[in-house]
Protein backbone atom coordinates (compact mmCIF):
# COMPACT_ATOMS: atom_id res chain seq x y z
CA UNK A 1 0.00 0.00 0.00
CA UNK A 2 1.29 3.40 -0.74
CA UNK A 3 2.26 5.49 2.10
CA UNK A 4 -0.13 8.47 1.94
CA UNK A 5 -2.83 5.88 1.56
CA UNK A 6 -1.91 3.75 4.82
CA UNK A 7 -2.09 7.47 6.58
CA UNK A 8 -5.65 8.56 4.72
CA UNK A 9 -7.05 4.82 5.94
CA UNK A 10 -5.60 5.54 9.41
CA UNK A 11 -8.41 5.33 12.24
CA UNK A 12 -9.50 3.60 15.06
CA UNK A 13 -11.05 0.76 14.76
CA UNK A 14 -13.91 -0.93 17.61
CA UNK A 15 -15.09 -3.61 16.31
CA UNK A 16 -13.31 -6.64 15.32
CA UNK A 17 -13.65 -9.95 13.72
CA UNK A 18 -13.56 -13.30 15.64
CA UNK A 19 -10.53 -14.18 13.30
CA UNK A 20 -6.97 -15.02 14.68
CA UNK A 21 -3.85 -12.42 13.58
CA UNK A 22 -1.62 -14.92 11.95
CA UNK A 23 1.89 -14.95 14.74
CA UNK A 24 4.11 -13.24 11.40
CA UNK A 25 1.90 -10.37 10.77
CA UNK A 26 1.99 -9.55 14.53
CA UNK A 27 5.98 -9.96 14.56
CA UNK A 28 6.16 -7.43 11.86
CA UNK A 29 3.99 -4.88 13.38
CA UNK A 30 6.41 -5.31 16.60
CA UNK A 31 9.86 -5.13 14.61
CA UNK A 32 8.29 -2.10 12.89
CA UNK A 33 7.74 -0.63 16.50
CA UNK A 34 11.33 -0.95 16.90
CA UNK A 35 11.91 1.15 14.21
CA UNK A 36 10.84 4.54 15.77
CA UNK A 37 13.02 7.40 16.75
CA UNK A 38 14.92 7.13 20.12
CA UNK A 39 16.32 9.85 21.74
CA UNK A 40 20.14 8.92 22.26
CA UNK A 41 18.82 5.74 20.53
CA UNK A 42 18.15 5.08 24.38
CA UNK A 43 15.29 2.06 22.94
CA UNK A 44 13.58 2.67 26.43
CA UNK A 45 10.90 0.66 25.26
CA UNK A 46 9.00 -2.77 25.53
CA UNK A 47 5.87 -4.50 23.75
CA UNK A 48 4.40 -7.08 25.49
CA UNK A 49 2.01 -8.87 22.96
CA UNK A 50 -1.17 -10.57 24.18
CA UNK A 51 -2.66 -13.26 21.70
CA UNK A 52 -5.42 -15.26 21.60
CA UNK A 53 -8.50 -14.92 24.03
CA UNK A 54 -6.64 -16.81 27.22
CA UNK A 55 -3.91 -14.10 27.61
CA UNK A 56 -6.49 -10.67 26.31
CA UNK A 57 -8.44 -12.00 28.71
CA UNK A 58 -6.22 -11.34 31.78
CA UNK A 59 -5.99 -7.85 30.61
CA UNK A 60 -9.81 -7.00 30.72
CA UNK A 61 -10.12 -8.44 33.99
CA UNK A 62 -7.50 -6.76 35.62
CA UNK A 63 -7.37 -3.23 33.80
CA UNK A 64 -10.88 -2.94 32.43
CA UNK A 65 -13.24 -4.31 34.91
CA UNK A 66 -17.13 -4.19 33.73
CA UNK A 67 -15.61 -2.71 30.27
CA UNK A 68 -14.54 -6.16 29.00
CA UNK A 69 -16.14 -6.47 25.22
CA UNK A 70 -19.08 -8.75 25.19
CA UNK A 71 -17.59 -10.55 21.89
CA UNK A 72 -14.46 -11.27 23.54
CA UNK A 73 -12.75 -8.17 22.05
CA UNK A 74 -9.69 -8.29 19.90
CA UNK A 75 -7.52 -10.92 19.43
CA UNK A 76 -4.34 -9.13 19.69
CA UNK A 77 -3.06 -6.74 22.51
CA UNK A 78 -0.11 -5.06 22.42
CA UNK A 79 0.93 -3.30 25.69
CA UNK A 80 3.74 -0.52 24.35
CA UNK A 81 6.08 0.33 27.55
CA UNK A 82 8.54 2.94 28.51
CA UNK A 83 11.49 2.37 30.31
CA UNK A 84 12.61 6.11 31.94
CA UNK A 85 15.86 4.72 33.51
CA UNK A 86 17.03 3.63 29.79
CA UNK A 87 17.34 7.25 29.20
CA UNK A 88 18.77 8.71 32.54
CA UNK A 89 21.27 6.05 32.17
CA UNK A 90 22.02 6.49 28.61
CA UNK A 91 22.58 10.18 29.09
CA UNK A 92 25.17 9.50 31.88
CA UNK A 93 27.37 8.27 29.17
CA UNK A 94 30.45 9.93 28.15
CA UNK A 95 28.96 11.20 24.65
CA UNK A 96 26.07 12.46 26.02
CA UNK A 97 26.97 14.22 29.31
CA UNK A 98 27.31 17.44 27.59
CA UNK A 99 23.46 17.39 27.20
CA UNK A 100 23.28 17.91 31.12
CA UNK A 101 20.24 15.63 31.12
CA UNK A 102 21.08 12.86 33.83
CA UNK A 103 18.89 13.91 36.39
CA UNK A 104 14.54 13.72 34.71
CA UNK A 105 14.19 17.54 35.75
CA UNK A 106 16.76 18.68 33.28
CA UNK A 107 14.46 16.82 30.25
CA UNK A 108 12.20 19.37 28.41
CA UNK A 109 9.55 16.77 28.01
CA UNK A 110 9.52 12.88 28.94
CA UNK A 111 11.13 11.35 25.97
CA UNK A 112 10.77 7.88 26.86
CA UNK A 113 7.32 8.43 26.54
CA UNK A 114 7.55 10.20 23.55
CA UNK A 115 9.72 7.84 21.66
CA UNK A 116 6.81 4.96 23.13
CA UNK A 117 4.35 6.89 21.65
CA UNK A 118 6.09 6.94 18.15
CA UNK A 119 6.43 3.09 17.85
CA UNK A 120 2.59 2.98 18.89
CA UNK A 121 1.83 4.82 15.66
CA UNK A 122 4.18 2.88 13.77
CA UNK A 123 2.36 0.04 14.97
CA UNK A 124 -1.11 1.54 14.14
CA UNK A 125 0.23 2.24 10.43
CA UNK A 126 1.84 -1.23 10.45
CA UNK A 127 -1.73 -2.37 10.69
CA UNK A 128 -3.23 -0.62 8.26
CA UNK A 129 -0.79 -2.06 6.04
CA UNK A 130 -1.50 -5.41 6.80
CA UNK A 131 -5.16 -4.56 5.94
CA UNK A 132 -5.83 -4.78 9.96
CA UNK A 133 -8.03 -2.62 12.36
CA UNK A 134 -6.31 -1.35 15.09
CA UNK A 135 -7.36 1.26 18.59
CA UNK A 136 -5.09 2.45 20.90
CA UNK A 137 -6.30 3.45 24.15
CA UNK A 138 -5.44 4.20 28.20
CA UNK A 139 -5.97 2.44 31.22
CA UNK A 140 -6.01 3.84 34.99
CA UNK A 141 -6.48 0.53 36.65
CA UNK A 142 -4.90 -2.78 37.67
CA UNK A 143 -1.43 -1.58 35.93
CA UNK A 144 0.20 -2.91 39.00
CA UNK A 145 -1.17 -6.05 39.06
CA UNK A 146 -0.91 -6.54 35.13
CA UNK A 147 2.73 -6.12 35.59
CA UNK A 148 3.14 -8.73 38.13
CA UNK A 149 0.68 -11.00 36.64
CA UNK A 150 2.82 -10.60 33.62
CA UNK A 151 6.52 -10.77 35.20
CA UNK A 152 7.22 -7.42 33.77
CA UNK A 153 9.97 -5.87 35.47
CA UNK A 154 9.66 -2.82 37.84
CA UNK A 155 11.14 -0.28 35.58
CA UNK A 156 8.72 -0.54 32.84
CA UNK A 157 5.40 1.27 32.00
CA UNK A 158 2.33 0.81 29.93
CA UNK A 159 1.63 4.16 28.31
CA UNK A 160 -1.66 2.32 27.46
CA UNK A 161 -2.84 -0.65 25.33
CA UNK A 162 -3.25 -1.12 21.19
CA UNK A 163 -5.58 -3.62 20.40
CA UNK A 164 -5.32 -4.91 17.00
CA UNK A 165 -7.31 -7.00 14.78
CA UNK A 166 -9.55 -8.05 11.53
CA UNK A 167 -12.01 -5.21 11.22
CA UNK A 168 -15.53 -6.10 11.01
CA UNK A 169 -17.75 -5.33 8.11
CA UNK A 170 -20.23 -3.77 10.61
CA UNK A 171 -17.21 -0.96 11.97
CA UNK A 172 -18.55 2.26 11.67
CA UNK A 173 -16.55 5.26 12.89
CA UNK A 174 -16.80 6.30 16.21
CA UNK A 175 -15.18 7.67 19.91
CA UNK A 176 -15.37 11.94 19.75
CA UNK A 177 -19.26 12.80 18.96
CA UNK A 178 -19.63 13.40 15.06
CA UNK A 179 -20.14 17.38 15.82
CA UNK A 180 -16.24 17.26 16.51
CA UNK A 181 -14.68 18.12 12.81
CA UNK A 182 -11.00 18.75 11.70
CA UNK A 183 -9.35 21.21 12.44
CA UNK A 184 -8.94 23.59 9.60
CA UNK A 185 -5.33 24.06 8.12
CA UNK A 186 -4.88 27.48 8.97
CA UNK A 187 -5.53 26.85 12.85
CA UNK A 188 -2.91 23.70 12.41
CA UNK A 189 -0.12 24.48 9.99
CA UNK A 190 2.05 27.59 9.80
CA UNK A 191 4.55 28.68 7.54
CA UNK A 192 7.44 31.09 8.66
CA UNK A 193 5.61 32.61 11.77
CA UNK A 194 1.91 31.78 13.81
CA UNK A 195 -0.51 32.72 11.62
CA UNK A 196 1.03 32.69 8.06
CA UNK A 197 0.01 30.55 5.54
CA UNK A 198 0.53 29.12 1.61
Amino acid sequence: MEFQDVLRKRRMVRSFLDKPVPPGTVDRILRNATRAPSAGFSQGWAFLALEGPDQTKVFWDLCMEGMAPEDGGPPVLILPMANKSAYLERYSRPDKLSADMQDEASWPAPYWDIDVGMASMNILLTCVDEGLGALFFGFVAGEDELKEHLGVPPQFRPIGAIAIGWPSPTEKPSGSPTSVERRPKAETIHYGRWGASR
